[in-house]
C-alpha cells in the first residue's frame, strides 16, 4: 500500500489514511475511531496507535506519521487545550505519540493541517504567494501559509472586530445559533475577511469548514479585493496536510 500515514484527531472522532504524496490521494479507506470521552493525553496516543497498527496490518509500512491536534503546537508540544483534557497543556506530545506507535510522529495544529493539504493540493495548488485558508464551523480555524511554507499557529478566529472576539460572532455556529440569513452572516465574514486583508494582504482566501460545501449561498455575497474559493479537500485536508508536513520534517 505504501503512503504517509496522517492522523486527524477530532472532538468526535479520531481518523487516519495512507497518503499519496504525488497526487495527494489517500490510498485506503479512512479508518475512524471515537475519540475518547474526556480526550485525556494517554487515551487518545492508545487510539492513535490503534489506528496506526491498523494500517500497519494493511501493508502501509512503518515510516513518520503525521497527527493534528485541536489547539497550538509548538515544537511538538501542546499549548492549549481548548476542548480537551487540560492535561494537554504543555506536554511533549509527538513523543507521547511517538512512543505510544513505535514510529516516529509529527504533531500538527489541525487548521495548519488543513491548511497545507489544501495549498498543496487542493483549492490553491495553482496559486502563488501568500494563501491564507478559514474553517467556519465551531469555531473559526486559520492556517497561512506563505510561498509552500506554513507560519504555524495564526489561531485568527481568536482575532477582536468591533471590539468583539470574531470566532463567535461570524462562525458557522454562529450562524445556526442566531438562525442568522446568510445575507446577514456573509455581511460578518465580509467585515472578518476585510479586516485580514489590511493585515496580511493575502493572494488567495480559501474557505473551509462546513459551510465550503455550499458556496453557492455566500460566495457571490462576499465584496472583498481578494480572491476567495471554497476548500476542495473536505474532511480528507487533515489527513493529507498531516501526512504531508510528517514526510518534509523527517526527510
Amino acid at each position: 500500500m505504501g503512503g504517509v500515514l496522517g492522523i486527524d484527531i477530532g472532538g468526535s472522532g479520531i481518523k487516519g489514511a495512507p497518503v499519496d504524496l504525488k497526487t495527494g490521494k489517500l490510498l485506503a479507506e479512512r479508518f475512524r475511531i471515537p475519540t475518547p470521552a474526556g480526550a485525556a493525553p494517554e487515551d487518545v496516543a492508545e487510539v492513535v496507535a490503534e489506528i496506526a497498527h491498523h494500517f500497519e496490518e494493511l501493508g502501509s509500512g512503518k515510516g513518520p506519521i503525521g497527527v493534528t491536534f485541536p489547539g497550538v503546537v509548538r515544537g511538538g508540544v501542546t499549548l492549549s487545550a481548548a476542548n480537551v483534557d487540560k492535561r494537554w497543556i504543555g506536554i511533549d506530545a509527538d513523543q507521547l505519540f511517538t512512543r505510544a506507535v513505535g514510529r516516529p510522529v509529527t504533531l500538527l495544529n489541525d487548521a495548519d493541517a488543513a491548511g497545507l493539504g489544501e495549498a498543496r493540493y487542493g483549492a490553491g495548488k495553482d496559486a502563488h504567494g501568500v494563501v491564507m485558508m478559514l474553517t467556519f464551523g465551531t469555531g473559526i480555524g486559520s492556517a497561512l501559509i506563505n510561498s509552500g511554507v506554513l507560519v504555524p499557529n495564526t489561531e485568527l478566529g481568536h482575532l477582536q472586530l468591533g471590539g468583539r472576539e470574531v470566532e463567535p460572532w461570524a462562525s458557522e455556529r454562529a450562524r445556526e445559533l442566531e438562525d442568522l440569513s446568510w445575507k446577514a452572516w456573509s455581511k460578518r465574514a465580509n467585515a472578518y475577511l476585510e479586516h485580514l486583508e489590511m493585515l496580511f494582504s493575502p493572494d488567495l482566501f480559501i474557505i473551509g469548514g462546513g459551510i465550503s460545501k455550499k458556496p453557492e449561498k455566500w460566495q457571490p455575497l462576499l465584496q472583498i479585493k481578494t480572491p476567495i474559493v471554497p476548500a476542495t479537500l473536505q474532511n480528507e485536508a487533515g489527513i493529507v496536510g498531516a501526512a504531508l508536513m510528517a514526510s518534509e520534517k523527517r526527510g
